[in-house]
């Protein structure tokens, strides 16, 4: 009786247990909601972003989230460039966008360069199909021209601010008929064309948060008298279609099914409904995932320079790895392991978006890049050599300005492909803590240049170690001095390491553990001035017997140097 208690107490705490850590960790029990699941048939979706700007982290994870849809459903990724703003667009943004998408690993079906059924796939060569789809909504009365001129809108838009109401339209032009607005028009006056947005706008069901509506579209404005009503620009003056516009249009027209875009926008697909229905079409399926953004909770711009997709390669961040992580903010997914590869993405891929914004956390991309470090270098991948290529390049840059470091001797005794080989050793040994070639090159330059003579406040730290340690030096060098170049690698040079610390026990009154210490340290020090690396037999072996011989020679000479200064400063200690 006691032991079924128990086990239905155990049974019951457990089960809590489990639902406890679906809920914080993310893990999902039982069915999916029919929201999380992928659709039935596959999904066409599209990436759009606009050539004012380059690639950033929150378009490229957008970029990701639509592709990821396709593949996992058997459909195809469109292309899209948004390029109507003619004033804000950047000369090489839309060259930049291929190169940075491809970079990541991302390819399309459709698009401005491979072509496809449904295009063209820039929105300035598109404009006649937005005058005429604008011209169908005048005629229907879903919209209406507004003559009103830029400075008649800035003296309502200034009234309104003063009263703290938002950026809307009172409808000045709203009631002229259609014959005295054709009339105007043809008479060349400048005009934009307006939707008519009704009073209750359309309620939606978003695939993230649910049945999405307002309860009013009409507001009082306070103080005024007057109603406000939002009503969009769809065509400007200059005949070029908004946003609002030509969105709807080429979704449609391009038989788009499925959007995935930022939360941002949740507040215009009501007007972009409202045009679906005046246009008589079925409008795609939304999903609308919050926002990226950096420690002090603001957005992510692609005007930020630090935060391009192009900074990242430069930094030698792995593609993979980029993917990986961005995927990782507004998507939880079922697998035990985060570490993902773009196949591993679309086989995991559904539905469960998070709601809310997702602060990015730098630490998370230096995780991963390790982990793909370690998997590249075990299976000789060619991002390995990728890598491998962009250090060789940004050492060369170091050789040929030694300024930047002007401590060190930049003279390097390894050239072409000698010093690829190096680079590539250096990582394999190294692979669990890669993280940047930055970093790379500032925890291991000692791989790859010949260190100047230490001066006096690089051998502060020898103190302790030396007092016991000077009168062995000569002794330490030439043991390994004995060890033949054919017969310098990392198996002899540990038998060489352990042989002198056991001889050194008797000489330094310390047992073998402390010896052992006092030694790694000396060569170490000698090697890369105490920095943290490899095993000192690997690093002796990669750097070979000349380069690992001079440098102990070199601190030896220092050393001696210091006590013989030390001495004649105080003669009373000799």
């Amino acid at each position: 009786m006691l032991l079924r208690r128990f086990r239905l107490i155990w049974n019951h705490i457990s089960r809590w247990q489990c639902r406890t850590y679906s809920l914080s960790h993310g893990w999902r029990t039982g069915e999916r909601r029919a929201s999380e699941k992928l659709p039935s048939t596959p999904a066409r979706t599209r990436f759009a972003p606009s050539p004012t700007g380059y690639l950033h982290l929150g378009s490229l994870r957008t970029a990701l989230f639509n592709y990821l849809l396709a593949r996992a459903t058997g459909g195809q990724f469109l292309l899209r460039v948004e390029d109507t703003d003619r004033k804000r667009t950047i000369a090489d943004a839309e060259q930049r966008l291929y190169k940075d998408l491809r970079w990541s690993g991302l390819e399309w079906d459709e698009g401005p360069d491979v072509g496809g059924p449904y295009g063209p796939y820039k929105q300035s060569e598109r404009t006649n199909l937005y005058q005429k789809h604008a011209e169908t909504l005048l005629q229907s009365g879903h919209a209406y021209r507004c003559f009103c001129s830029s400075e008649k809108l800035n003296e309502l838009a200034l009234r309104r601010a003063s009263l703290g109401l938002p950026s809307d339209y009172d409808r000045t032009c709203e009631g002229i008929p259609a014959h005295r607005s054709d009339e105007s028009a043809s008479r060349g006056e400048a005009f934009v064309v307006r939707l008519r947005v009704p009073a209750q706008p359309p309620e939606y069901v978003d695939l993230i948060y649910g049945p999405v509506g307002r309860p009013s579209h009409k507001r009082k404005a306070r103080n005024l008298g007057e109603a406000l009503y939002e009503d969009p620009i769809l065509l400007k003056s200059d005949g070029l279609p908004t946003y609002h516009l030509a969105n709807v249009v080429d979704d449609h027209s391009m038989k788009i099914t499925h959007v995935i875009r930022a939360a941002e926008w949740m507040s215009s697909t009501p007007k972009h409904l409202t045009l679906y229905k005046a246009l008589g079409w079925q409008a795609p399926e939304f999903a609308h995932v919050g926002l990226l953004q950096d420690s002090s909770h603001q957005k992510f711009s692609k005007r930020k320079g630090d935060l391009s997709i192009r900074r990242f390669d430069e930094q030698g961040i792995f593609p993979e790895a980029l993917l990986n992580y961005v995927a990782l903010y507004g998507w939880s997914h079922t697998q035990m392991n985060d570490v993902m590869s773009l196949e591993d993405l679309v086989k995991a891929f559904d539905l469960k978006f998070t709601k809310g914004n997702t602060v990015v956390e730098p630490h998370k991309l230096m995780y991963l890049q390790k982990k793909y470090a370690v998997r590249y270098t075990q299976q000789n991948d060619p991002q390995l050599e990728t890598l491998v290529n962009t250090i060789f390049k940004t050492i060369q840059q170091e050789f040929q300005n030694p300024s930047w470091y002007p401590d060190k001797v930049y003279q390097s005794h390894l050239e072409g492909q000698a010093l690829k080989d190096r680079i590539a050793e250096v990582l394999r040994h190294t692979a669990k803590n890669y993280t940047t070639i930055e970093d790379f090159f500032n925890k291991y330059d000692y791989f790859f240049y010949e260190t100047s003579l230490p001066n006096q406040d690089d051998l502060s730290p020898m103190n302790a170690t030396y007092e016991k340690f000077s009168s062995q030096l000569y002794t330490v060098n030439a043991k390994f001095r004995s060890v033949s170049p054919e017969k310098w690698c990392e198996d002899l040079l540990r038998e060489t390491i352990t042989v002198i610390a056991d001889n050194l026990c008797s000489e330094l009154n310390q047992p073998f553990k402390e010896t052992y210490k006092i030694v790694q340290f000396y060569l170490r020090w000698a090697i890369s001035k105490g920095r943290s690396g490899p095993s000192m037999p690997t690093t002796m072996a990669l750097l070979g017997r000349d380069t690992s011989l001079q440098r102990f020679d070199e601190l030896a000479a220092a050393l001696r140097s210091r006590s013989q200064a030390a001495s004649e400063s105080n003669p009373n200690r000799a």
